[in-house]
């Protein structure tokens, strides 16, 4: 909720719908200018009174999109980053070598690459483990040497869900910061930050933006710290800003955030029901169905709804699941999620070599489109 100067409060679809409301001051405009400039001007005295410097650290078109995720968030402050994988690695960039970090099993599987290759070699020692289950992460965090538990919830591409308050408490117990990639559960459904995380993390490419067309990654923090100001001072230095037009299309994309999201948890929820009763089906993974594992844990931590991804594991391995991917018509064969096209993709060819993906699983991204089509073309494709 949001108060205006007359004391009024307003929902966060509401929020999201007219982007805080903002209008230019200049023009009236209710739809926010671009700037496409690098640098910014100096006052004659050297100084920079505006607060604008140079176009690596800074936008004047990214403070809408920063401050609309900040506002759904329920955070203290945003970043903008160049994509979700910057915005993930600057984070564990901004820790120190020798440094202690947590991190899930099943996760997204370039982040997970990325900590256990080039994180290890800059110095990060790692754990991974089961996030799903609390017992694991308390033996796996260091009192006083762990400085980071990173969370996925629900987990691509099992959709695994993390207890977030336990962890946040076993984390904090503990002296470690704790960071949530909630990219599948997006601010409609759950606020990381509300259940004690120090930081919510996105890739912005996916729901936030919504529409396949953007790169971008977000992160937000419950409250400033120094932790979060080495951050601000990585995406600088490493240059993985965004673009000015990249942060105005995301605007626009959060416009539709929860009519999207909110269309595609309902859709993927009757495909999940519907494929769970397939004969040739052997299991669907999504936390919406009470068959799930963790749906309590689910229920209980997302609201409105369990999100737009599903994944399901199809009789007769590999072979027979690489074969209803090359069948299908609506859907479409394409690496992403998010968006309001429907997308399938056989995980594990992806991944590749050490990935925990069974072969036989297929992740179904479910769009805006008629729930009753979607079913009939995975009908279709599962038939012969």
């Amino acid at each position: 909720m949001r108060h205006d100067s007359t004391g009024r409060t307003f929902a966060r679809e509401s929020i999201a719908a007219q982007a805080l409301g903002w209008v230019d001051a200049e023009t009236r405009a209710i739809v926010a200018p671009i700037h496409p400039s690098t640098t910014f001007l100096r006052d004659p005295d050297n100084q920079y009174r505006s607060g604008r410097v140079y176009g690596r650290s800074d936008n004047p078109t990214f403070d809408q999109a920063e401050a609309l995720v900040t506002s759904l968030e329920g955070g203290a402050q945003s970043m903008l980053f160049a994509s979700g994988m910057a915005a993930a690695t600057a984070v564990f960039l901004s820790l120190s070598s020798g440094d202690h970090v947590v991190v899930p099993e099943v996760m997204y599987w370039s982040l997970r690459s990325w900590i256990c290759g080039p994180g290890e070699r800059f110095g990060l020692r790692v754990s991974v483990v089961d996030m799903s289950n609390p017992e694991k992460v308390a033996a796996a965090i260091e009192p006083g040497k762990t400085k980071l538990v990173w969370v996925e919830t629900p987990a691509n591409p099992l959709w695994g869900v993390t207890d977030i308050a336990e962890v946040s408490r076993l984390a904090h117990a503990a002296g470690a910061l704790v960071c949530v990639d909630s990219t599948s559960a997006t601010p409609v459904l759950t606020r990381p930050l509300e259940w004690g995380a120090d930081f919510v993390m996105h890739s912005a490419t996916k729901y936030l933006n919504g529409h396949s067309d953007v790169l971008a990654g977000t992160l937000t923090a419950a409250h400033p710290s120094d932790f979060w100001e080495r951050v601000r001072v990585t995406r600088s230095q490493v240059g993985s800003i965004a673009g000015p037009f990249e942060a105005w299309l995301l605007v626009r994309g959060m416009r539709t955030l929860f009519l999207r999201v909110r269309a595609a948890s309902k859709s993927a929820l009757a495909v999940a029901e519907h494929l769970e009763r397939h004969p040739r089906v052997l299991s669907v993974l999504y936390p919406g169905l009470s068959s799930f594992p963790a749906h309590a844990v689910a229920a209980r931590q997302m609201d409105g709804g369990f999100g737009g991804m599903l994944s399901v594991r199809i009789r007769g391995g590999e072979e027979a699941a690489v074969r209803v991917a090359s069948r299908v018509s609506l859907w479409k064969r394409a690496t992403s999620l998010g968006g309001v096209e429907s997308l399938i993709e056989h995980r594990a060819s992806v991944e590749g070599e050490g990935s925990p993906v069974p072969k036989d699983l297929l992740r179904l991204s479910v769009g805006i489109e008629a729930a009753a089509d979607l079913i009939e073309d995975l009908d279709l494709a599962l038939g012969g």
